[in-house]
């Protein structure tokens, strides 16, 4: 991680900008077309990533916006005008790239397209609002609909079952290795008649052990011990095999030096400083190591100045850093070592 971005006048930034900030920034410079024509390219994760960063925005810098610009033409040659708003912008530009209907509620983070299919849908949905969709279906297309969804969300999802439930799902959706794309069809139709979705899906292979690991890795801890020993007591094998899959925030000491670089650009100060006054020792090493001497010693400086943290904030900060490098893995910008590697 750098001590500070630089303009393009070599003038020191008073902050290092993260990459979603840097494409918020982006976006709330264009015209609001260009900006929604962006958006509908996306997928639902990374609007809501952007969406959120433009909400929070506030402050923002000459020297920022300069800097962000000539990052952009650097990289891909393009150019744009200063257009800078604030939540009618955001709403207008959502509205233009989503439709008015679609756009209304960013709390049910309605599908952007005709042709996503019924399962896709449930992508744009906060996980509270699945959770009660799925509540009363068969544990088998409960588990189903898990496997489907991205690891984060399908972990808040299971957050909001019954434990038994939970439990039940968990271990189907471990021991599911593919269904039958006439079914897959049959479930999209279902859903379909909800969301008013479009094609039908193809995907055959699903669920398995990686997956239940995936999931697991975004769990609350309390429930995700819960939930282990659970299966611990039905599966000893099977959990012992989920565990050895999981990527938890000790293991940042198992990626190569290059990677940890990569993903300290890509995580704010404050996130970092958190996440480490619950660290171990040798992943307080891993990262100073990787740092110039003088934002190491920034970093150590921040860390012995932090008062108490609350465990909840700091497990909250390890799991955004945890977020990133597996999302930088899955991209193939990072590899993650150890049981990670073996995960991905």
């Amino acid at each position: 991680m750098s001590e500070n971005n630089q303009d393009n006048d070599g003038k020191q930034l008073r902050r290092k900008i993260p990459r979603v900030e840097q494409a918020a920034i982006l976006l709330m410079s264009l015209g609001e077309s260009d900006a929604a024509e962006v958006l509908k390219h996306m997928g639902p994760k990374e609007v809501q990533r952007v969406g959120v960063a433009m909400a929070q925005m506030k402050d923002v810098s000459k020297e920022e916006v300069s800097y962000v610009m000539d990052e952009f033409v650097g990289a891909v040659g393009g150019q744009t005008g200063l257009g800078v708003g604030n939540d009618d912008y955001i709403r207008t530009m959502l509205t233009q790239a989503l439709g008015d209907d679609k756009a209304n509620s960013l709390i049910d983070r309605i599908l952007i397209g005709g042709d996503t299919t019924g399962l896709d849908t449930l992508k744009w949905m906060e996980p509270r609002a699945v959770g009660d969709i799925i509540r009363y279906e068969h544990p088998q297309i409960q588990a189903i609909v898990i496997s489907y969804l991205d690891p984060d969300q399908a972990a808040e999802i299971l957050g909001t079952l019954d434990d038994k439930v939970r439990l039940d799902v968990m271990m189907r959706v471990s021991t599911l290795e593919s269904i039958q794309p006439q079914a897959m069809r049959e479930l999209n139709d279902i859903l379909e008649k909800q969301f008013s979705g479009g094609s039908a899906a193809q995907t055959s292979r699903i669920g398995g052990v990686k997956r239940a690991a995936d999931i697991m890795n975004f769990m609350d801890r309390s429930i995700e011990g819960g939930l282990m020993d659970s299966i611990k007591d039905m599966d000893p094998d099977l959990a012992s095999t989920i565990e050895d899959l999981m990527f938890v925030f000790d293991n940042l000491v198992d990626i190569e030096d290059r990677g940890i670089q990569a993903l300290l650009r890509e995580v704010s100060s404050d996130v970092l400083v958190v996440a480490l006054k619950g660290a171990d020792d040798a992943v307080k090493d891993k990262i100073f190591r990787n740092m110039s001497k003088r934002a190491a010693e920034l970093l150590q400086d921040d860390l012995e100045a932090k008062g108490p943290v609350k465990v909840s904030e700091v497990e909250a900060a390890q799991k955004d850093i945890i977020t990133i490098a597996r999302r930088m893995a899955e991209a193939g910008e990072i590899t993650l070592g150890g049981a990670g590697e073996e995960m991905m």
